[in-house]
């Protein structure tokens, strides 16, 4: 089960998970179009449609973790200490 944490940046609050994501498992690369990941969006509908969906499955291990590191990237920051801490255990910040 994925643990919700809150990022924000500006005073725009967004939520953001880590571990595992069974939206994607279930959605697919539909799951980054409405994160409004459009780079995500393509690359796992390619890879789906290479691999016959056996990159569905392996992606659903990984892209929680890969969406919550490109908001921090984007100049997103903890919202909150509960947050912070999840993100300092998974090694993500400082």
């Amino acid at each position: 089960m994925a643990t919700v944490i809150q990022l924000e940046k500006n005073g725009v609050l967004k939520k953001s998970y880590v571990g595992f994501s069974w939206t994607t498992f279930f959605f697919g690369f539909f799951v980054p179009l409405f994160r409004g990941d459009a780079i995500w969006f393509i690359v796992m509908l390619l890879l789906n449609i290479c691999s016959l969906c056996v990159a569905q499955f392996i992606l659903s291990f990984l892209y929680n973790g890969i969406y919550t590191k490109n908001l921090l990237r984007d100049g997103y920051k903890p919202a909150d200490s509960y947050s912070e801490e999840i993100l300092r255990r998974r090694g993500d910040i400082l």
